[in-house]
């Protein structure tokens, strides 16, 4: 029985791969780590909060005490990090908080996982017997980060790949750099057994709505304003959820160790021309007339150190391991796109923070 503790696993893309891992693995232990912040949502895995390889714990990942009891309460050997703060505006107003919780609380994390395994290892417990001279046998750290720490790219053809220089323009995308190198200097100083993967842009059902794709799919759905920085021009990479929980399932078991792995989705966006795509999605499916919710388009000023493109080669992960996104873009938002309105339900209780109140009361926030 393997012990793997997930950070951040009531978060989007957390509750994804923990839904995952837990389904899968009937034979591992999954640990969901998370501190209930406001975008970490237990309702999220109602389907397998019942599943006797799933625990919660509630936990802050910057209280390396805390850290330290629950690795060695659980016998971790395995960790696959994904607990961060993650948006850009909420970083340009607070950077403080991004610097601690994804700088100092991936700190954490590294300490007390190394702290444990070294003391717990099978050569140090037999004094050696084992003839093996490596504490981490068997362990591993799984870092997940994002393509912004490479910064932008202009509209030439270019992508990211995982020789490109890191360039962070936002306290968000510099938090991620320093994290990114903690856990490389930690497997450079100490050996210890790293893997850390960049993904491009999430898109998905229980993605916490301050983000593009679930924040204009509720606005058009209440008919507020769809708020375009700038001309909307800026382009992304877009990746279904599930098929990242996928590359990280994939990576976690068959991937080399201190390697870094690019996750994108082959899938370039015009900002403007995503946001025409979910305006018919949405109306069509709501049956309203095509391009009613058109003028709900409002054109805003562009964000501070606003990264013109990003693009990700995964070809890396394609050769090595076989992996590719499973679903084409238009599947993927018409699911999407209709997980939203059917979970209209969700969406009005994360918008309002109930849901907030009740785990604070729960856990004794």
């Amino acid at each position: 029985m393997k012990n793997i503790l997930i950070t951040g696993g009531a978060g989007f893309i957390g509750s994804h791969l923990v839904r995952l891992m837990v389904n899968k693995y009937p034979q591992y232990n999954i640990i969901n780590l998370d501190l209930l912040t406001y975008a970490g949502n237990l309702e999220n895995l109602r389907d397998v909060e019942s599943k006797p390889n799933y625990k919660f714990v509630k936990a802050d990942i910057c209280d390396i005490e805390q850290i330290r009891r629950v690795i060695a309460d659980n016998q971790i050997d395995g960790i696959i990090h994904l607990a961060a703060e993650s948006h850009v505006d909420r970083s340009i107003v607070d950077p403080f908080s991004f610097a601690r919780t994804n700088v100092m609380g991936t700190l954490s994390l590294l300490q007390a996982a190394r702290e444990y395994w070294t003391s717990n290892s099978r050569d140090s417990k037999s004094g050696g017997a084992t003839g093996s001279s490596n504490p981490f046998e068997g362990k591993l750290f799984y870092h997940v980060s994002t393509d912004e720490v490479y910064g932008s790219l202009e509209n030439d053809g270019s992508f990211f790949t995982e020789d490109t220089k890191y360039d962070p323009h936002s306290p968000y995308s510099a938090s991620k750099a320093s994290s990114d190198h903690f856990v490389r200097a930690w497997h450079d100083t100490y050996g210890f057994p790293v893997k850390i993967s960049n993904c491009s842009n999430n898109y998905g059902s229980f993605q916490f709505p301050e983000k593009l794709i679930p924040l204009f799919i509720n606005n058009i759905r209440h008919n507020k304003p769809l708020p375009v920085y700038g001309k909307g021009e800026n382009v992304r990479d877009w990746l279904y959820v599930e098929d990242h929980a996928a590359a990280i399932d994939l990576i976690f078991h068959e991937g080399k160790l201190g390697e870094t792995y690019n996750i994108g989705g082959f899938n370039e966006w015009k900002n403007i021309d995503l946001i025409k795509v979910l305006i018919a999605t949405v109306d069509r499916q709501l049956g309203r007339p095509a391009g009613a919710s058109l003028p709900l388009i409002t054109y805003v000023t562009d964000r501070a150190g606003h990264d013109l493109r990003y693009a990700i080669d995964s070809g890396k992960l394609n050769r090595e391991l076989g992996w590719s996104p499973s679903l084409q873009f238009e599947e993927g938002i018409e699911k999407t796109v209709k997980w939203y309105l059917e979970n209209g339900k969700w969406l009005d209780s994360v918008t309002s923070g109930e849901y907030q109140k009740y785990y604070d009361s729960m856990y004794n926030r």
